[in-house]
């Protein structure tokens, strides 16, 4: 019996069982007591006070106990209150960013992914050192400036070293006024010092969804491969930490287990890493299981509804205020637009799943590894994103100017990461309007800009910023940061 102890670097102890399953019963218990939601909510809401000290976060165990409440008014404060403290930390900034698809060779038997090593018929493909480099170059004529790669997990076709050679392809390439800024990585739990070629080769940051982390149902959906050690795969931020990668990003694949387990578990490993590293998840992603190649996602039947998927988008941000969070593609325009309001901070756009897809005129599907349900073009993304009231941003400045790990906690939970942040995002967003966008999206967001120029709130800042933006408009000059 492994007792729970969130210091430990012992999966089976930082994601307790036992705990887990304690954790739901005390919620259960209280989700019927208005006065300790109360409580908890008031608890959460210093975290909207930028005088005071930022990341009064409640605990795994509080939060839910909000989750299985059912009162119509708690659910209304809690989703009031994720509203207020995204602004709070990180305003009306959306930043935008691609996943880029290297390969889909794998030798994992996945369940729920179709480029698990049993499915035969689905085409393999690995790029090439000049199909990323085309890659690249179309999803810079896109204005993207941060990806996210990705690769199924084969030691023999992806390895470490090809990993690398795609990072400095992507960083090396530069077409007309476009470059690639920041390259987060998506692939499988690996060792220190892999982990530490790719701190050397400025990684982003690293990402790793868990899929699941109720072990047993971990073990029977990932039945072959080295996926399948859950220990190796949960314990692997603790390894990007140790090798110095001190932006890491978590997940879950909602639907393939019971969400309030899930729920838990993932703000345990984020209370986990603040305990052992001092600094919690840059980023959570919170993706739904979707159809895909010989992927039935009717055959799991944990789903859950898409009220009760903003609820834990918006509890996410009540428990982790500082954290990035990251909705795909696999949702669709309004589920999108709900997230945005209650906590999202990350959004693709104009995306592609499949292998070498981004130099197809038409979307390929075949070798796609889930459907797309948002298929916008990055330039109507951009201006829906304006229409509603966000502030599209390709911003890059914090990695690049070394805010990173407990650097930009420390400015995050202070509320001080906005003096950076909001001049940042329109100069980056005034280098697409001027390079990329149509002209329709073009006039709305210099007039956005000019609107939101008012609001930065040091005078000298803010003319700088300006001149910056004059300079980007009228020389196509780039790469201006805070």
């Amino acid at each position: 019996m492994y007792e729970y102890d969130p210091s430990s670097r012992c999966a089976d102890e930082f994601i307790n069982h036992e705990e887990i399953l304690d954790t739901l019963v005390y919620a259960d218990e209280h989700k019927d007591d208005l006065e300790l939601c109360h409580a908890i909510i008031e608890k959460a809401r210093k975290n909207t006070d930028l005088a005071s000290n930022h990341c009064t976060v409640i605990s795994h165990r509080e939060a839910s106990v909000l989750l299985a409440c059912e009162d119509p008014g708690i659910n209304e404060e809690i989703l009031q209150l994720a509203r207020e403290i995204k602004l709070s930390y990180y305003g009306n900034r959306i930043v935008l960013f691609a996943p880029l698809y290297l390969s889909n060779y794998c030798v994992n038997g996945c369940l729920y992914c179709p480029y698990h090593l049993k499915n035969k018929h689905i085409p393999r493909k690995k790029l090439t050192q000049d199909e990323v480099r085309a890659e690249v170059i179309a999803l810079q004529d896109m204005g993207h400036k941060r990806l996210a790669i990705e690769a199924g997990e084969d030691p023999k076709n992806n390895p470490i070293e090809y990993i690398l050679e795609c990072m400095r392809t992507i960083y090396a390439t530069k077409h007309k006024n476009g470059a690639i800024r920041r390259v987060n990585v998506n692939i499988a739990a690996t060792t220190v010092d892999e982990y530490r070629m790719l701190k050397e080769a400025e990684i982003g940051t690293y990402i790793l969804f868990q899929e699941t982390y109720h072990k047993q149902s971990y073990l029977e959906l990932h039945p072959t491969g080295p996926k399948h050690d859950y220990n190796w795969h949960t314990e692997a931020m603790d390894r990007a930490q140790e090798a110095g990668i001190d932006d890491v990003g978590l997940g879950v694949l909602f639907g393939l287990d019971k969400y309030r387990y899930e729920f838990a578990g993932l703000l345990m490993h984020a209370e986990h890493l603040e305990k052992v590293w001092g600094v919690g998840p840059h980023t959570i992603s919170v993706p739904r299981i979707k159809h895909a190649d010989d992927i039935d996602p009717d055959a799991f039947d944990n789903s859950l509804s898409d009220e009760m998927f903003l609820k834990i988008i918006a509890l996410i941000r009540l428990s982790v205020p500082y954290t990035g969070m990251i909705i795909s593609t696999r949702e669709n325009e309004a589920v999108r637009q709900q997230a945005l309001q209650y906590g999202i901070s990350q959004i693709s756009g104009g995306s592609r799943t499949s292998v070498g897809g981004y130099t197809e005129e038409e979307r390929p599907h075949d070798t796609e590894q889930f459907d797309v349900s948002d298929n916008r073009t990055l330039d109507e993304v951009v201006h829906w994103l304006m229409g509603n009231n966000h502030i599209p941003s390709f911003c890059t400045a914090c990695y690049r100017a070394g805010r990173t790990g407990d650097r930009f906690m420390s400015f995050c939970k202070s509320g001080q990461i906005l003096n950076y942040c909001h001049p940042n995002a329109l100069m980056t967003l005034a280098e697409f309007l001027t390079d990329y966008a149509s002209p329709e999206t073009k006039r709305v967001g210099f007039e956005l800009i000019d609107r939101e120029l008012g609001r930065v709130a040091d005078p000298q800042r803010r003319e700088l910023c300006r001149a910056h933006i004059a300079d980007i408009v009228a020389n196509r000059a780039n790469d201006f940061r805070f």
